[in-house]
């Protein structure tokens, strides 16, 4: 299979291909947050894990914005995606939409007031992350697509988002996007 986009940048979204059977990033949809020579980091977007920030970070105002498994790298940390520099400075830009990281205690006082939406923010336990060439070689080996990231990513359905991702973007994968993740239950 060709890859739609030769060199993955920032911003692009990576999709797992249809049969990669890795606990971690088994129908993963993965925002690459940085790429280069010496290695890159993504965020999974579609991995929610059923608590919301407030549940894990008791000094949180108590709101309605879940966390997702970033990945495996440090999953004991948290990270966040959000599309508002103006209220949370000192993040690092993913793309001319999308930036990763900032003030956090800016991002706590923002919530209390309310002017934080759950498509402005996105936060997550752990990165994805490859060292130098690894991405690379795994790409080589066709074990990721490479789409560029719509506007409405982050109000997609997590659960459906891989599938629909596939299926609108005419992936030549998109015949697999209804395959169900285990057959036997079919």
């Amino acid at each position: 299979m060709k890859r739609s986009i030769i060199n993955p940048h920032k911003g692009h979204l990576l999709l797992s291909e249809p049969f990669l059977n890795d606990e971690f990033f088994k129908r993963s949809v993965i925002l690459l947050a940085e790429n280069s020579s010496s290695g890159s980091m993504g965020f999974i977007l579609n991995k929610p894990m059923g608590y919301l920030i407030h549940e894990l970070i008791k000094s949180f105002p108590e709101c309605e914005l879940p966390v997702y498994f970033g990945g495996p790298v440090e999953n004991n940390s948290l990270f966040f995606i959000h599309r508002i520099p103006k209220l949370i400075p000192g993040g690092y830009s993913i793309d001319n939409q999308w930036y990763y990281g900032g003030d956090f205690k800016q991002v706590k006082q923002m919530v209390a007031l309310g002017l934080i939406q759950a498509d402005d923010i996105r936060f997550f336990a752990g990165y994805s992350g490859w060292d130098s060439g690894q991405l690379d070689h795994e790409l080589s080996s066709d074990a990721w697509v490479i789409f560029e990231k719509p506007n409405d990513a982050l109000t997609m359905s997590p659960e459906k988002m891989w599938g629909e991702l596939l299926r609108t973007n005419h992936s030549k994968l998109a015949i697999w996007s209804n395959y169900p993740d285990d057959p036997n239950l079919n």
